[in-house]
């Protein structure tokens, strides 16, 4: 008997988003099915191309269909539509940018920006669109992290932002001398904000990364007022002074009315190149337990790793220097789990589609 779609798509129920807990039929990420002469085609479109699973995904979804009676051969292609996951806020939205993403941490001297920098490179390396705002406006250092020094240029009316590995960036480090100190009161930070979203021509984003300043001030409340944000992540290390600020900085968020997508904890542990001895010189496990009482997602555990700090003042990030190092595979894992918050975030947006709850 020839192959029917129906028996075809029963088959593909058995395979789960492990994100969204919800099987790919249901969810619709079966696309252009085909069947020929016992031939089966389709492709299985993701919410992101930060997957950690696609390939088992790819797998199961090809046992499954062989399985079915009359199937000789399955061609199976995967894809990835990255969703909005910005609350409808009445502001409005970047023109081709899908989800604003702010990097924030409760204090200075956490690794803040050379998380922000690493993790929007891992996001681009995993097959997103990245762009990404030096949102620190009083110490913009974003350009010395990514070695890129330029004159932005202007075309039909927008700024073209500056282009390296693959990211689309803006900073006032391009604006404004090495030496030359910002001293702006909060009316001109909130416009060089709101300058940096709408005057930029950004053109198609998945993930759009800013580097937002330590604490809780104007740049996170422009941030909130200026456009729809699909979340903030805060960055903390594991000791209690650094916790106390961190704890105020989702706070901060939550007030408003900013969704944290959650916590990353900086230099969580220090392996001696020597003799391989792991020591907690910060404490260990603090910013899981923090993020386990906020009920927040933990998004991973970053170690002090010397080859992380002589990226940031070359330019050449860990992930890009060395990607199969353990900390750069820290990196792409916090990367998999904030493409993976965005996505169950985008999906809460639908009513039809109940989740179960993150944690």
């Amino acid at each position: 008997m020839p192959v029917q779609e129906s028996a075809v798509l029963e088959a593909l129920r058995a395979v789960k988003d492990p994100d969204l807990h919800r099987d790919i039929v249901t969810l619709g990420f079966v696309k252009r099915l085909a069947i020929e002469n016992g031939r089966v085609s389709f492709t299985i479109e993701l919410t992101t191309p930060a997957c950690p699973v696609k390939d088992q995904m790819r797998d199961q979804a090809r046992e499954m269909v062989l399985k079915v009676p009359g199937v000789t051969a399955v061609e199976v292609e995967m894809s990835a539509h990255v969703r909005s996951a910005a609350p409808d806020a009445g502001r409005a939205a970047i023109p081709g940018v899908k989800n604003v993403i702010a990097v924030g941490a409760g204090k200075g001297g956490v690794g803040k920006t050379t998380v922000a920098v690493n993790l929007a490179l891992a996001l681009a390396k995993c097959g997103g669109r990245v762009g990404m705002i030096d949102g620190d406006i009083y110490g913009p250092n974003v350009p010395i992290m990514l070695g890129v020094q330029t004159q932005l240029s202007t075309e039909g009316g927008k700024i073209v932002p500056a282009v390296k590995f693959g990211l689309k960036v803006i900073s006032l480090g391009f604006l404004t001398g090495d030496d030359a100190p910002v001293i702006w009161r909060g009316p001109m930070l909130h416009g060089v904000i709101r300058q940096f979203f709408q005057d930029v021509a950004w053109g198609e984003l998945d993930y759009l990364i800013v580097d937002m300043p330590p604490g809780t001030g104007d740049v996170a409340l422009s941030l909130s007022q200026t456009v729809p944000v699909a979340g903030a992540i805060v960055v903390t290390t594991p000791q209690q002074v650094s916790l106390a600020d961190t704890r105020r900085a989702v706070r901060m968020y939550q007030k408003l009315n900013v969704p944290v997508l959650g916590l990353i904890e900086n230099m969580g542990y220090f392996v001696c190149p020597s003799c391989s001895h792991e020591s907690d010189i910060f404490g260990r496990g603090g910013g899981e337990t923090l993020a386990g009482e906020l009920e927040i997602a933990f998004l991973g555990r970053i170690p002090i790793y010397q080859p992380i700090r002589v990226g940031s003042d070359t330019g050449r990030p860990l992930v890009l220097s060395e990607p199969d190092s353990p900390a750069a595979k820290a990196f792409m894992a916090v990367a998999e789990n904030t493409a993976a918050q965005i996505s169950i975030a985008s999906y809460r947006k639908k009513p039809t589609i109940p989740l179960a709850p993150v944690g």
